[in-house]
Protein backbone atom coordinates (compact mmCIF):
# COMPACT_ATOMS: atom_id res chain seq x y z
CA UNK A 1 0.00 0.00 0.00
CA UNK A 2 1.17 3.45 -0.94
CA UNK A 3 1.87 6.18 1.47
CA UNK A 4 -1.10 8.61 2.29
CA UNK A 5 -2.09 12.13 2.62
CA UNK A 6 -5.07 13.62 3.90
CA UNK A 7 -6.19 17.07 3.16
CA UNK A 8 -8.52 18.62 5.68
CA UNK A 9 -10.49 21.47 4.19
CA UNK A 10 -10.46 20.26 0.78
CA UNK A 11 -11.93 22.30 -2.23
CA UNK A 12 -11.52 22.68 -5.75
CA UNK A 13 -8.10 25.16 -5.85
CA UNK A 14 -5.77 24.62 -3.03
CA UNK A 15 -7.11 21.19 -1.48
CA UNK A 16 -6.55 20.00 -4.44
CA UNK A 17 -3.29 21.45 -6.17
CA UNK A 18 -2.32 19.83 -3.18
CA UNK A 19 -3.80 16.56 -3.85
CA UNK A 20 -2.99 16.36 -7.40
CA UNK A 21 0.55 16.86 -6.60
CA UNK A 22 0.85 14.41 -4.42
CA UNK A 23 -1.31 12.09 -6.34
CA UNK A 24 1.25 12.53 -9.02
CA UNK A 25 3.91 10.78 -7.12
CA UNK A 26 1.88 7.61 -5.40
CA UNK A 27 0.17 9.42 -3.03
CA UNK A 28 -3.04 8.12 -2.25
CA UNK A 29 -5.50 10.68 -0.94
CA UNK A 30 -8.16 11.53 1.90
CA UNK A 31 -9.91 14.42 1.26
CA UNK A 32 -12.16 15.88 3.84
CA UNK A 33 -14.62 18.95 3.77
CA UNK A 34 -18.51 19.59 5.01
CA UNK A 35 -20.15 18.59 1.79
CA UNK A 36 -20.30 15.18 0.53
CA UNK A 37 -21.63 15.88 -3.26
CA UNK A 38 -18.21 18.34 -3.85
CA UNK A 39 -16.19 16.45 -2.29
CA UNK A 40 -17.58 13.16 -4.51
CA UNK A 41 -16.57 15.47 -7.51
CA UNK A 42 -13.15 16.17 -6.36
CA UNK A 43 -12.67 12.36 -5.62
CA UNK A 44 -13.65 11.33 -9.18
CA UNK A 45 -11.45 13.62 -10.78
CA UNK A 46 -8.58 12.05 -8.79
CA UNK A 47 -9.63 9.07 -9.57
CA UNK A 48 -10.01 10.07 -13.15
CA UNK A 49 -6.02 10.66 -12.90
CA UNK A 50 -5.24 7.55 -11.82
CA UNK A 51 -5.33 8.58 -8.34
CA UNK A 52 -6.67 6.57 -5.30
CA UNK A 53 -8.68 8.83 -3.16
CA UNK A 54 -11.71 8.93 -1.02
CA UNK A 55 -14.10 11.27 0.53
CA UNK A 56 -15.01 11.62 4.51
CA UNK A 57 -17.23 14.17 5.35
CA UNK A 58 -16.65 16.50 8.58
CA UNK A 59 -17.23 20.28 10.08
CA UNK A 60 -13.97 21.12 11.74
CA UNK A 61 -16.11 22.69 13.89
CA UNK A 62 -17.53 19.49 15.02
CA UNK A 63 -14.63 17.73 16.85
CA UNK A 64 -16.09 14.02 17.04
CA UNK A 65 -17.22 13.84 13.19
CA UNK A 66 -13.28 15.07 12.54
CA UNK A 67 -12.01 12.46 14.35
CA UNK A 68 -14.42 10.11 13.36
CA UNK A 69 -13.68 11.36 9.54
CA UNK A 70 -9.68 11.08 10.27
CA UNK A 71 -9.97 7.23 11.85
CA UNK A 72 -12.50 6.07 8.73
CA UNK A 73 -9.62 7.80 6.35
CA UNK A 74 -6.70 5.74 8.19
CA UNK A 75 -9.05 2.62 8.12
CA UNK A 76 -9.68 3.18 4.55
CA UNK A 77 -6.36 4.05 3.27
CA UNK A 78 -3.82 3.22 5.85
CA UNK A 79 -1.84 5.65 8.34
CA UNK A 80 -1.59 8.80 7.12
CA UNK A 81 1.63 9.90 6.37
CA UNK A 82 0.78 13.45 5.28
CA UNK A 83 -1.71 15.82 6.68
CA UNK A 84 -2.55 19.26 5.23
CA UNK A 85 -4.35 21.34 6.90
CA UNK A 86 -6.09 24.49 4.86
CA UNK A 87 -10.24 24.66 5.74
CA UNK A 88 -11.91 27.54 3.65
CA UNK A 89 -12.55 30.38 5.29
CA UNK A 90 -15.92 31.06 7.03
CA UNK A 91 -17.20 33.40 9.55
CA UNK A 92 -17.04 36.94 10.08
CA UNK A 93 -14.06 39.03 9.47
CA UNK A 94 -13.45 42.30 11.35
CA UNK A 95 -11.54 45.28 11.47
CA UNK A 96 -8.81 45.69 14.67
CA UNK A 97 -11.01 48.30 16.45
CA UNK A 98 -14.05 46.50 15.80
CA UNK A 99 -12.90 43.08 16.62
CA UNK A 100 -15.53 41.31 19.76
CA UNK A 101 -14.49 38.40 21.37
CA UNK A 102 -17.08 36.33 19.33
CA UNK A 103 -15.25 37.51 16.11
CA UNK A 104 -12.15 36.40 17.43
CA UNK A 105 -13.33 33.11 19.19
CA UNK A 106 -14.70 32.17 15.32
CA UNK A 107 -11.72 32.93 13.67
CA UNK A 108 -9.68 31.30 16.51
CA UNK A 109 -12.00 28.00 16.74
CA UNK A 110 -11.54 27.51 12.90
CA UNK A 111 -8.15 28.19 12.03
CA UNK A 112 -6.31 27.15 15.50
CA UNK A 113 -8.54 24.97 17.33
CA UNK A 114 -9.71 22.87 14.38
CA UNK A 115 -5.89 22.30 13.25
CA UNK A 116 -4.68 21.14 17.01
CA UNK A 117 -8.21 18.75 17.38
CA UNK A 118 -7.04 17.51 13.66
CA UNK A 119 -3.22 17.35 14.56
CA UNK A 120 -3.52 15.41 17.82
CA UNK A 121 -5.75 12.87 16.04
CA UNK A 122 -2.81 12.19 13.53
CA UNK A 123 0.43 12.66 15.79
CA UNK A 124 0.35 9.82 17.76
CA UNK A 125 0.38 7.29 15.17
CA UNK A 126 3.19 9.58 13.99
CA UNK A 127 5.77 9.19 17.14
CA UNK A 128 4.77 5.72 16.88
CA UNK A 129 6.10 4.91 13.53
CA UNK A 130 8.96 7.84 13.81
CA UNK A 131 7.93 9.26 10.68
CA UNK A 132 5.30 11.26 8.82
CA UNK A 133 4.39 15.26 8.16
CA UNK A 134 2.10 18.05 9.00
CA UNK A 135 1.93 21.38 6.64
CA UNK A 136 -0.23 23.99 8.33
CA UNK A 137 -2.00 26.65 5.92
CA UNK A 138 -2.07 30.15 7.11
CA UNK A 139 -2.57 33.55 4.79
CA UNK A 140 0.27 36.49 5.06
CA UNK A 141 -2.13 38.18 7.93
CA UNK A 142 -0.66 35.62 10.49
CA UNK A 143 3.18 38.04 9.68
CA UNK A 144 2.10 41.62 8.51
CA UNK A 145 -0.48 43.47 10.67
CA UNK A 146 -3.62 43.67 8.64
CA UNK A 147 -6.47 45.96 9.76
CA UNK A 148 -8.92 44.96 7.40
CA UNK A 149 -8.35 41.22 8.75
CA UNK A 150 -7.31 41.57 12.37
CA UNK A 151 -9.60 38.89 13.55
CA UNK A 152 -8.29 36.24 11.25
CA UNK A 153 -4.29 37.84 11.59
CA UNK A 154 -5.10 37.25 15.16
CA UNK A 155 -5.57 33.75 14.71
CA UNK A 156 -3.69 32.80 11.99
CA UNK A 157 -0.77 34.36 13.86
CA UNK A 158 -1.43 31.83 16.81
CA UNK A 159 -1.35 28.72 14.11
CA UNK A 160 2.03 30.20 12.71
CA UNK A 161 3.35 30.27 16.15
CA UNK A 162 2.01 26.85 17.05
CA UNK A 163 3.18 25.03 13.33
CA UNK A 164 7.13 26.76 14.18
CA UNK A 165 7.00 25.17 18.17
CA UNK A 166 5.94 21.91 16.95
CA UNK A 167 8.54 21.76 13.86
CA UNK A 168 11.01 22.08 16.55
CA UNK A 169 9.82 19.99 19.19
CA UNK A 170 9.11 17.39 16.82
CA UNK A 171 12.07 17.27 14.11
CA UNK A 172 14.14 15.02 16.90
CA UNK A 173 11.48 12.49 16.41
CA UNK A 174 11.28 12.06 12.47
CA UNK A 175 8.07 14.27 12.47
CA UNK A 176 7.90 17.30 9.84
CA UNK A 177 6.18 20.07 10.24
CA UNK A 178 6.12 23.44 7.77
CA UNK A 179 3.88 26.06 7.52
CA UNK A 180 3.11 27.32 4.29
CA UNK A 181 2.26 31.25 4.15
CA UNK A 182 0.23 32.49 0.88
CA UNK A 183 0.60 35.96 0.18
CA UNK A 184 -1.34 35.55 -3.04
CA UNK A 185 -4.46 34.78 -4.53
CA UNK A 186 -5.30 31.12 -5.91
CA UNK A 187 -5.64 32.09 -9.69
CA UNK A 188 -5.87 29.08 -12.03
CA UNK A 189 -3.02 29.47 -14.86
CA UNK A 190 -1.84 32.22 -12.95
CA UNK A 191 1.96 31.13 -12.30
CA UNK A 192 3.22 30.97 -9.07
CA UNK A 193 -0.60 31.49 -7.96
CA UNK A 194 -1.72 28.43 -10.23
CA UNK A 195 -3.06 25.48 -7.84
CA UNK A 196 -0.78 23.10 -9.24
CA UNK A 197 2.37 25.48 -8.92
CA UNK A 198 1.46 26.17 -5.14
CA UNK A 199 0.96 22.19 -4.65
CA UNK A 200 3.92 20.83 -6.18
CA UNK A 201 5.48 23.69 -3.45
CA UNK A 202 4.13 21.70 -0.96
CA UNK A 203 5.19 18.51 -1.80
CA UNK A 204 9.08 19.98 -2.61
CA UNK A 205 9.00 21.31 1.00
CA UNK A 206 7.55 17.94 2.09
CA UNK A 207 10.28 16.27 0.08
CA UNK A 208 13.41 18.49 1.19
CA UNK A 209 12.00 19.12 5.26
CA UNK A 210 14.74 21.76 5.60
CA UNK A 211 12.38 24.62 6.29
CA UNK A 212 9.46 25.52 8.60
CA UNK A 213 7.81 27.84 6.36
CA UNK A 214 7.33 28.64 2.63
CA UNK A 215 5.94 31.79 1.64
CA UNK A 216 4.41 31.75 -1.38
CA UNK A 217 3.74 35.19 -3.36
CA UNK A 218 4.90 38.79 -2.53
CA UNK A 219 4.44 39.96 1.13
CA UNK A 220 6.06 43.24 -0.01
CA UNK A 221 3.05 43.83 -2.08
CA UNK A 222 0.42 42.79 0.36
CA UNK A 223 2.15 45.25 2.67
CA UNK A 224 2.11 48.20 0.11
CA UNK A 225 -1.52 47.17 -0.12
CA UNK A 226 -2.28 46.71 3.72
CA UNK A 227 -0.71 50.66 3.51
CA UNK A 228 -3.01 51.90 0.96
CA UNK A 229 -6.15 50.30 2.33
CA UNK A 230 -5.58 50.57 6.37
CA UNK A 231 -8.77 52.39 6.76
CA UNK A 232 -11.04 49.84 6.65
CA UNK A 233 -12.03 46.73 4.51
CA UNK A 234 -12.55 47.42 0.60
CA UNK A 235 -11.38 45.90 -1.96
CA UNK A 236 -8.14 44.98 -0.09
CA UNK A 237 -9.75 42.12 2.56
CA UNK A 238 -11.32 40.66 -0.79
CA UNK A 239 -8.87 40.33 -3.02
CA UNK A 240 -5.61 39.75 -1.12
CA UNK A 241 -5.63 37.50 1.90
CA UNK A 242 -6.15 33.60 1.03
CA UNK A 243 -7.52 32.85 4.77
CA UNK A 244 -10.04 36.06 4.71
CA UNK A 245 -11.79 35.27 1.60
CA UNK A 246 -9.67 35.18 -1.65
CA UNK A 247 -9.49 31.67 -2.39
CA UNK A 248 -13.02 30.61 -0.64
CA UNK A 249 -14.20 29.60 -3.60
CA UNK A 250 -11.56 27.79 -4.73
CA UNK A 251 -10.25 25.62 -1.51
Amino acid sequence: MGKTLVVVGAGPGLGMGVARAFGRHGFQVGLIARTRERLDTLVGELTGQGVTAAAFTADIHDRDALATALTAARDTLGPIDVLEYSPSPTGPITNAAQTTVESATAQFELNVLGAVSTVSQVLPDMRARGDGAVLLTTGVSSTIPTPFLANVGLAMAGLRNWAHTLHAELKPEGIYVGTVTIATGIVPGGGEADPDAIGARYYHMYRQRDRAEQVIGDPDAFRALVARHAGGPGEAAATSDTAAGQAASLR
